[in-house]
């Protein structure tokens, strides 16, 4: 949702039960997979 570009506010109003802290914690939990990710570079011909 917030790649979607959806405010905090705008998540926590569809999902009542979610609080800031949830939000914050998910994004906390992508970066650190996406951190552990490699991605091979291919140059470009």
């Amino acid at each position: 949702m917030v790649a979607d570009s959806m405010s905090e506010g705008e998540i926590l109003r569809s999902y009542p039960d979610l609080e800031a802290a949830d939000i914050r914690e998910a994004l906390l939990f992508a970066a650190d997979a996406v951190r552990e990710c490699q991605v091979p570079l291919i140059p470009v011909a």
